[in-house]
């Protein structure tokens, strides 16, 4: 059973999505009203009730949000499981100072739930490896984090 938190972020939880970590978020479908899942790495938590992430300008998760506000990040890590609840919309078509097209959406917290299994703790956390161009992938995650910052 889900335990509520609370209504913002936890200060860990506010400094363990400071960008570079895979998460899920789940919209509502635009077109058929099923559920929608992305994975996002590019995400930051800029205070307790506020999640920033970049996405391409031309995503699914878009025209759902412009649809239907209430999604679900997903977050595996900081020793347990989250389902954090909020409304997003789109602040910015660009990122300003990013080379590829990427809108900017920001999230509104309103709960915070635990919902990892009763008795279980999580003890590794999700990892991943970006498959293309080191150099390129660092510049543009220091391209979005500028802008996610801003």
């Amino acid at each position: 059973m889900a335990e509520k938190l609370m209504n913002t972020l936890s200060k860990e939880l506010v400094d363990y999505l400071q960008g570079e970590r895979i998460v899920s978020l789940a919209s509502i479908d635009a077109d058929n009203g099923s559920p929608n899942i992305l994975c996002i790495s590019w995400l930051l938590a800029t205070d307790a009730s506020t999640i920033r992430l970049a996405v391409d300008g031309r995503s699914q998760l878009l025209k759902n949000i412009e649809k239907d506000k209430r999604v679900t990040v997903n977050v595996l890590g900081a020793g347990s499981a989250y389902a954090i609840m909020g409304t997003a919309s789109k602040y910015t078509d660009n990122l300003e100072g990013v080379a590829l097209n990427m809108a900017g959406v920001e999230i509104k917290v309103e709960q915070v739930y635990d919902v990892m299994f009763y008795g279980g703790k999580l003890t590794t956390e999700p990892g991943f490896e970006k498959t293309y161009d080191k150099a390129l992938a660092e510049k543009y995650d220091t391209e979005v984090y500028t802008a996610l910052r801003r």
